[in-house]
């Protein structure tokens, strides 16, 4: 464990990402209650120093996003006792394979035939836009578990970035926390010791190129605009937030009472 961290944070070797998400605001001046809603990378590579941190927390359930191929290739998350996991796939398991095997194993020109020009960056626009149109029953799953009785939870996936940074924001947005809250709060993925190890074949003086970087840098960056995106998307298909958790995420305003009990202060 030799990564600087703040100090507020915990030091964890094997999980990338991990956070508290309390303390962030609401629009009404309350905030996000410490130790109920956290968020981190794939458990898979924790080590036992970074578990037994993890069980202290008195977890309730884990929201695990990945679907099987990531699963196959950075293995199942640790067990913790007593702790639930829920499996919840937010991508299709083929969707995207060989792109990601491209990532992987590709040379400079099939990483220029697929990222460059802005392809990366518009990929990665299109996927928070359909997490959000087209994954409105893994969200109200989460949120409706939440409400009930599924606290302290931590939400998820491979990098903790992209498929449980969407879940997050729409799980603060039904509590009422500050849009530019939970944008600071996902541009925070950003930071050296969060980010994801990005694994290529190859020896490290043609895998991680400077080229190869920058081409692969719209894929494992967190960008105010794919969470924008998945904003816009709220407001073209719902018409607001109120209506997308109304009718896409089935919540009743009784749900949402719930949801702010288990999560403000």
């Amino acid at each position: 464990m030799t990564q600087q961290v703040p100090s507020t944070e915990p030091e964890l070797a094997g999980v990338r990402n991990f956070r508290d998400v309390g303390g962030l605001p609401t629009v009404d001046g309350r905030r996000v209650r410490q130790g109920v809603l956290y968020r981190s990378g794939h458990l898979a590579y924790a080590t036992a120093e970074d578990a037994a941190f993890l069980a202290s927390l008195g977890l309730h359930t884990i929201f695990d996003f990945r679907n099987a191929a990531d699963q196959k290739l950075e293995g199942p998350d640790v067990a913790l006792p007593g702790v639930r996991n829920v499996n919840l796939p937010l991508s299709d398991p083929a969707d995207g394979a060989e792109f990601w095997k491209m990532v992987r194993d590709g040379d400079l020109d099939q990483l220029r035939a697929i990222l460059d020009d802005g392809q990366g960056a518009a990929r990665m626009v299109a996927s928070y836009r359909s997490i959000v149109k087209e994954r409105t029953g893994e969200h109200s799953r989460v949120l409706h578990a939440i409400a009930e009785d599924s606290v302290p939870a931590l939400l998820h996936c491979a990098a903790g970035k992209d498929r449980a940074g969407v879940s997050i924001a729409v799980t603060l947005l039904a509590v009422g926390v500050e849009r530019d809250a939970i944008v600071a709060d996902y541009l925070e993925s950003n930071a050296k010791h969060r980010r994801y190890k990005v694994r290529r074949s190859g020896s490290a003086e043609t895998a991680y190129t400077p080229e190869v970087m920058e081409l692969l840098s719209p894929l494992f960056d967190a960008r105010a605009e794919y969470l924008s995106a998945a904003f816009d998307s709220i407001e073209e298909t719902w018409g607001g937030v109120d209506a997308y958790l109304e009718r896409g995420l089935r919540l009743t305003p009784q749900t949402r009472e719930r949801l702010r009990a288990r999560l403000i202060d």
